[in-house]
């Protein structure tokens, strides 16, 4: 079940955290979530500077798993623009074909986020509808 999901920006700017059970109290537990993903940056760049299997091959936007923590797995993803994107689940394994499609499905949601003429880039993204697609995709998983 995923617990967490992130937008970080090119410049490792968060743009939207949101959690979808907590694990502490009031702030406490968002507090942690927003730890996990920032300590899961150093994990993505790890990723994208690894070099490519074969020249000319196109590079995967899906990163898998990050790293694991003691309660949770982190999951990258990353768009051609240097968008992460970021998913916390609680300690289950789930499919790399699933996951693959969760993360195209938050993209998409993303893409549709922005292309929204009234959003400046790069600032965190307080569209409700967004919200609630990304609240959609994430409980349907």
């Amino acid at each position: 079940m995923i617990v967490c999901a992130a937008v970080i920006g090119q410049q490792n700017n968060p743009l939207y955290l949101e959690t979808f059970q907590q694990a502490g109290t009031g702030s406490e537990g968002a507090l942690r979530f927003h730890y996990i993903v920032h300590c899961s940056l150093d994990a993505v760049e790890e990723k994208l500077l690894q070099p490519q299997k074969t020249p000319g091959e196109p590079s995967d936007a899906y990163l898998g798993l990050l790293y694991p923590t003691e309660d949770f797995r982190v999951y990258g993803y990353v768009s051609n623009t240097r968008m992460k994107f970021i998913l916390v689940l609680d300690d289950v394994a789930p499919k790399d074909d699933e996951m693959r499609l969760i993360f195209k499905r938050f993209h998409a949601a993303f893409i549709d986020a922005v292309s929204n003429p009234f959003y400046t880039v790069n600032t965190p993204i307080t569209s409700p509808s967004f919200d609630a697609s990304i609240r959609t995709i994430m409980t349907t998983v």
